[in-house]
């Protein structure tokens, strides 16, 4: 993946997944969907990211 293409605007430390900018924390995507799996979110830990693909 080349590293201009990294979105710079977008921070990532998941390293597992497929859209992970490898070598640094950043996301390669241009654009990523959150969301959440509980029906009110509370804590940071109900947030998802749903762009994520296992690597």
């Amino acid at each position: 993946m080349d590293k201009m293409n990294y979105n710079h605007s977008i921070k990532c430390s998941v390293t597992k997944c497929s859209n992970h900018a490898q070598g640094d924390d950043y996301c390669a995507l241009s654009q990523i969907k959150v969301g959440t799996h509980e029906m009110n979110p509370t804590d940071v830990k109900c947030v998802d990211c749903e762009s994520f693909r296992k690597e």
